[in-house]
């Protein structure tokens, strides 16, 4: 059985395998309290990229292993629907309904049903069917086009811009929406996220400064997007870096009387002079180590931390003391967020092993008799 705590307990999702947004998405509903169940392919196909022990995306979860394929396998996944709240689904736009298993099927069983559909391009529009990845969607955003240095190429941000952020989380806002409509009205719907969507509406900010003026539609001139010399990063004598965003004048002065770069500094927002500005505070930077210099702004506001790798930032004494990492089984993962005063989730679970639940579910989703669904290979539990 799930665990009983977090906001989201007693709330029935149904995943149906598949790869980024769409997982991590249900990761974030089963972190806070949601009974996951992912439904994993059968056979070649299967989408995992990593040892399953290692698949974080599926943790908390509980697994059933189904074929889409056969008759008796798409019984099962909208049996499943008749009794969830919600269903995740990331194939390419008509997948589901070739399959049997679209939101015109799930919702006559369940008018109440919240379908959730994680796309890249959306369920329409010329590039609807196209393929694509977290690169190519933020491409035609605008927002990838923004990231980067004053004369060299956009900078690839990996993917959690796009798949993780401008996907999996406006995917769970619209989730967690509509269910709050259904709740009202008895009313399920289908919510269409597209990590176009989400990523152009991540750079309402920016689109806002352009108007004002405050903004240039070119890479690395910006107050924050490091064409200024106190919001950028700087090598320290080892190698290593620091993150500096003294951006406010009273963050600046402090910043500037610790890192003690020298006299007659050019003032902060003259522009003309920001590469003489930014030589000097580079060859500052140059004299000490990375530790040194967090020594040196400790418990200051000059707004500088050391840039840490993934070894090393579960180590940090201010994520440490907040728990912010946890180890289950010796695998070092980001602990659930965010933070519930009054129903605080548990400790993340341990990845959903393919099909490792299915007597289970069957079972607690009162879907009948297991062997009758195990009968013809459709549905398979693991030994």
């Amino acid at each position: 059985m799930p665990d009983d705590r977090g906001p989201l307990r007693g709330l029935k999702v149904v995943e149906l395998a598949g790869i980024g947004p769409g997982p991590f998405a249900a990761m974030l509903l089963a972190d806070l309290g949601a009974d996951v169940v992912r439904v994993d392919r059968i056979g070649p196909g299967s989408p995992l990229s990593v040892d399953p022990r290692f698949d974080l995306l599926t943790r908390g979860k509980r697994s059933i292993a189904v074929d889409l394929k056969q008759d008796r396998g798409r019984e099962l996944v909208l049996a499943l629907a008749g009794r969830a709240d919600a269903i995740i689904e990331g194939y390419r736009p008509g997948v589901a309904e070739r399959l049997g298993v679209g939101p015109d099927a799930a919702l006559a069983r369940n008018p109440r049903l919240v379908y959730g559909r994680m796309t890249g391009w959306g369920q329409d529009g010329p590039l609807a069917a196209g393929a694509g990845h977290d690169i190519t969607y933020l491409a035609v955003t605008g927002a990838l086009h923004a990231i980067g240095r004053a004369g060299g190429p956009p900078q690839v941000p990996v993917n959690l811009l796009g798949d993780f952020a401008g996907g999996s989380l406006y995917l769970v806002v619209g989730l967690l929406a509509a269910l709050r409509e259904a709740a009202r009205t008895g009313r399920g719907q289908v919510v269409d996220a597209a990590i176009t969507d989400g990523a152009a509406h991540l750079t309402t900010l920016l689109y806002g400064l352009s108007a004002a003026g405050q903004w240039r539609d070119e890479r690395g001139v910006n107050l924050i997007d490091t064409g200024a010399p106190f919001y950028d990063v700087y090598p320290a004598a080892d190698g290593h870096h620091l993150a500096v965003g003294a951006l406010e004048p009273q963050f600046y002065a402090e910043f500037i009387r610790l890192l003690d770069p020298g006299d007659d500094l050019p003032a902060q927002y003259d522009r003309a002079r920001w590469p003489e500005l930014r030589a000097r505070i580079a060859a500052a930077f140059a004299t000490r180590t990375r530790q040194e210099w967090v020594q040196v702004f400790e418990g200051t506001e000059a707004c500088v931390a050391p840039v840490l790798s993934l070894t090393e930032a579960p180590e940090h004494p201010h994520l440490a003391s907040r728990g912010t990492f946890e180890r289950p089984g010796g695998v070092v993962q980001p602990a659930a967020a965010p933070r519930f005063s009054a129903t605080p989730p548990g400790p993340v679970g341990a990845p959903a092993l393919p099909g490792a639940h299915t007597r289970e579910i069957l079972a607690d989703w009162d879907l009948g008799d297991a062997g009758g669904w195990l009968d013809g290979g459709a549905v398979r539990a693991a030994p």
